[in-house]
């Protein structure tokens, strides 16, 4: 049984102006990278929980901000190269990012040290338009860029994909 994961992927603007908020991820692995290394706020659930009630949770656990309300658009979910399936919501908001704080996970860093310490799940956040976004994101999220441009692009979000 493949792991699952679900988030929230805020929009804003319109047409050819869209922009999404995406994350950091934080931690050592991931501190010198960032082409590729961004990601969907999002974490994993156990199968038989609400997929959408995880993607709020995690939003405001990464983020530090509740999630944004607004009709949701249900993208189709993506298999990440190592298996893991994410379900990602998308929601129009234009949230402001001051203040915003991430909760935190700890690791033994360095590796082998014996030492215990602890980095924020999500060290930086930002807003890319969808040209950017496609570099920034991990290869699997990749596919739900252009999922969001097709349903909230020039004509809007499409009433079969909107709650």
């Amino acid at each position: 049984m493949p792991k699952l994961s679900a988030g929230l992927l805020l929009y804003r603007g319109d047409g050819d102006r869209l922009e999404v908020l995406l994350g950091h991820p934080g931690g050592p692995f991931w501190a010198r990278k960032d082409d590729g290394a961004w990601s969907v706020p999002k974490g994993e659930y156990a199968e038989g929980e609400d997929p959408w009630t995880v993607a709020q949770r995690e939003f405001s656990e990464e983020v530090g901000k509740p999630p944004p309300t607004g009709p949701r658009l249900d993208l189709e979910p993506v298999r990440q190269p190592g298996g893991k399936i994410v379900t990602v919501f998308a929601v129009h908001a234009d949230l402001d990012l001051t203040g915003t704080v991430s909760n935190t996970f700890t690791m033994e860093w360095p590796r082998g040290s014996g030492q215990q310490r602890e980095f924020p799940e999500i060290d930086r956040l930002a807003w890319f338009d969808l040209a950017a976004a496609r570099v920034k994101l991990l290869t699997g999220q990749r596919p739900l860029v252009d999922q969001l441009q097709e349903a909230a692009g020039p004509g809007g979000p499409s009433a079969s994909r909107s709650r």
